[in-house]
């Protein structure tokens, strides 16, 4: 497969995973204005999954709509690393998954807003902006949860100690992107370290790191969701509402 439509296909997977684990809070938020903040995050996200699906169809070259890839594929085809899937766990554990990927996206989608890719300009520079609120989002919740009760507090920590490990996956080696994930670390740490300490919270040091996702290798909790997400599509195919 050819190297543009692998890393489309990847953010692309990111951002739909994303989604329908943020869509899973709706109505179960710890408050009703989370409710909605939490679902409008989702479809941002959602939003951007649409837009880098269907350019991804589009490099593949194979009649694949953004349909067909998000419903039609089976989890060893999907390539979105392992944070996205991991299970929202309690509102903390949501909270460092969501500061760690908005902190990961807000970089590369303005990178990829200053490159040479039209369609990816286009899109970098839209899903630019909503990451930054989700970063802000997130990092007003960590630092209320960090620095608030003893018992917020260790929910907290536990939670980034938790999903620390998987930030690794976000930089690994990807020689056919036309943004080295590499580069996006220093912003990526300086966040989240800037952060984390207002929040009273200890950064975890780097050690295990699970991989696997963009070569098609998850956990088992990818195949749940998918067919949670996908069994409306397969079970009525081309059908049009």
């Amino acid at each position: 497969m050819n190297g543009p439509f692998e890393f489309t296909l990847r953010l692309g997977d990111d951002a739909l995973i994303a989604a329908q684990r943020l869509a899973e809070w709706t109505t179960r938020a710890p408050e009703m204005e989370e409710d909605i903040a939490l679902a409008n995050i989702a479809l941002d996200q959602l939003g951007a999954a649409r837009l880098l699906l269907t350019y991804a169809g589009e490099l593949e070259g194979a009649g694949r709509d953004e349909d067909a890839l998000a419903f039609l594929r089976d989890d060893r085809e999907f390539r979105n690393c392992l944070l996205v899937e991991l299970p929202n766990g309690d509102f903390a554990v949501t909270m460092a998954k969501l500061l760690f990927l908005s902190a990961y996206q807000l970089p590369l989608y303005t990178a990829l807003a200053g490159g040479a890719d039209e369609r990816l300009v286009a899109i970098g520079a839209k899903a630019r902006k909503e990451s930054a609120y989700h970063l802000d989002h997130a990092s007003l919740w960590v630092r209320r949860l960090g620095d608030g009760t003893e018992e917020s507090h260790r929910r907290m920590q536990a939670a980034v100690d938790e999903i620390w490990p998987y930030t690794a996956e976000l930089f690994a080696p990807d020689p056919g992107a036309p943004v080295d994930p590499s580069t996006l670390r220093p912003e990526f740490e300086r966040v989240v370290t800037e952060v984390l300490a207002e929040a009273t919270l200890t950064r975890p040091e780097s050690g295990w790191a699970p991989a696997g996702g963009r070569d098609g290798l998850h956990t088992e909790h990818l195949s749940y969701l998918l067919a949670e997400m996908q069994v409306l599509h397969r079970a009525h195919p081309g059908a049009r509402w």
